[in-house]
């Protein structure tokens, strides 16, 4: 279906024009020109999509992104240079050198939640690192994706990039392809499709996905930020964030304090009725709201989760007395909906996390140092904060990935340009010199000699 398009693209990529460092550049600008020529429309599309305010698309989606291509125009030149290494004693007179090189064809598929700046973010990558890209937007999300078709229409050739629109056939045909390097963002289960399709053609992957994110509130935290802190990371995008809290451990002695504080911020966030705050966005599709209304079923609400299907609006929801068991302990939210567990030691809290795949987030709220370095310590995930929520996230001069089932390899700043490259390993070998000792037929005095060296010999 799409292999005339992607072999046009090979085409364009072996005529070296994108290795030029200063077209690389001048590509990045044309970018950073789309984007600050088309906010607007583009805050316009996000909110036609999933009801995003105006300040939340513009700081969630633009602004990062914008951020992200212009640390990409400012260190590319040193990033791209040959990079010297030590060059080991046995193997001088030389030089050694990492030199980083373009993959070719990269397939960027992107989610629906943060479909702007999900697109976007590792496109600035691939371009930087010399690559010719086919970008497969979200279908769930048509009004971002027709937007991107158009922009990037417009902004580069379709040889160099390429946006191909359209739903399960579509991203199942150019998975069939071979491509040089296939970036995902999304779930763990369409995770797996994607790293089998590209097992047939050895192509690597890099795959950003999820998991249930926990937090941790101790009885040292303070209470009043950190469900000031919780409510926003959670709520944003109406929870529909990867990296957001999917549910809070609050020690037994706070966790009345710290449910009643979330309450006042949902309360001063989205009024006494978010169904017509202006700060509250709505659930992405039908199929994903009766997914989340679903999983209510049977739990304890202790605030809000009121919901309309035909507006797809589901209210800040907390929810009480969870057993582990519940389907909403089982599976990534994704939405709305946040459970409150007590705890009565840390502890039992770390195992409690431990029992499940490695998330891509944690968040831990104490103002007690050496818990704060017993969570660094003890618990395995993606990328995190203390004392806030998905700020990490934010920080381009951090790698943003996960870890085991939420994710493999990492990008942002210098790692999405080290994603999208190869490192090419080179010595230089001077000709002036040439020991005897190296070839055949080998001595005994030569070997005595070599394990000196080694410091081996006795």
């Amino acid at each position: 279906m799409f292999a005339s398009l992607i072999d046009e693209q090979r085409r364009y990529f072996a005529t070296y024009a994108t290795r030029d460092i200063k077209f690389r550049l001048q590509q990045l600008k044309k970018l950073e020109e789309m984007i600050t020529s088309n906010v607007d429309a583009i805050s316009a599309a996000l909110h036609a999509d999933l009801g995003k305010p105006a300040l939340e698309a513009f700081t969630s989606e633009i602004a990062v992104t914008l951020e992200e291509v212009r640390l990409h125009q400012k260190n590319l030149s040193r990033w791209a240079r040959p990079r010297k290494v030590t060059t080991p004693v046995h193997l001088l007179p030389a030089k050694c050198e990492i030199i980083a090189e373009p993959l070719g064809v990269a397939l960027i598929i992107s989610p629906w939640n943060y479909p702007f700046h999900l697109a976007i973010a590792p496109l600035v990558g691939a371009l930087a690192a010399g690559n010719c890209v086919a970008l497969k937007p979200s279908e769930l999300a048509p009004h971002t994706a027709a937007l991107l078709s158009q922009m990037l229409a417009k902004t580069f050739a379709p040889e160099y990039v390429r946006v191909i629109e359209g739903g399960v056939e579509e991203t199942t045909a150019l998975l069939k392809i071979k491509f040089d390097h296939i970036f995902f963002t999304g779930s763990t289960a369409v995770g797996r499709v994607v790293m089998r399709a590209a097992a047939e053609h050895l192509t690597p992957v890099t795959l950003e996905l999820g998991g249930k994110s926990p937090t941790i509130v101790t009885e040292h935290a303070d209470i009043d930020l950190a469900a000031r802190r919780i409510a926003w990371g959670k709520f944003m995008n109406a929870g529909q964030t990867c990296v957001a809290p999917d549910y809070v451990y609050v020690h037994a002695a706070r966790a009345i304090e710290f449910t009643e504080k979330l309450k006042v911020y949902l309360a001063q966030f989205y009024s006494g009725d978010p169904r017509t705050s202006d700060s509250y966005g709505r659930i992405i599709s039908e199929r994903h709201f009766d997914r989340l209304v679903g999983l209510l079923e049977g739990a304890k609400v202790i605030h809000g989760g009121k919901h309309e299907r035909a507006t797809r609006y589901l209210e800040p929801t907390l929810v009480g007395e969870v057993n582990s068991e519940a389907p909403l302990m089982r599976e990534e939210i994704f939405g709305p909906i946040l459970p409150i567990l007590p705890y009565a030691r840390l502890d039992e809290a770390f195992a409690s996390i431990r029992t499940r795949e490695k998330p891509l987030a944690a968040y831990f709220f104490s103002r007690d140092e050496r818990e704060v370095e017993k969570f660094l310590a003890e618990l395995s995930f993606g990328g995190g904060c203390v004392n806030d929520t998905i700020l990490h996230l934010a920080n381009p001069h951090l790698p943003f990935g996960g870890v085991g089932a939420s994710g493999l390899g990492a990008y942002h700043g210098e790692e999405s340009f080290l994603t999208f490259s190869h490192r090419k390993s080179v010595v230089r070998k001077s000709k002036w010199l040439d020991f005897d000792f190296r070839y055949p037929p080998y001595r005994e005095k030569d070997l005595a000699l070599i394990k000196r060296l080694f410091g081996a010999g006795s």
